[in-house]
């Protein structure tokens, strides 16, 4: 398995009923609509499980700005 992190997005497109997803390190597959769709979603949901677990890695539970107290 590679284990390289790409910056770069795959292409993706419809056509002929299929959607294809051209990707880096000669990724090409062609998915049916039902597929296309649930492979979004797992995409999206694991993408954002990433972005947070970035960002309580760059700042970690308790390491929030302190509250002024109010008078």
């Amino acid at each position: 398995m590679n284990d390289k992190i790409y910056d770069e997005p795959s292409d993706v497109d419809a056509e002929d009923g299929h959607v294809t997803v051209v990707g880096p390190d000669h990724v090409h597959v062609k998915l049916s609509p039902d597929a296309a769709v649930e492979t979004s979603d797992r995409l999206l949901f694991q993408a954002m499980k990433a972005r947070g677990q970035q960002h309580f890695k760059e700042k970690p539970p308790g390491a929030m700005r302190k509250r002024s107290k109010v008078k």
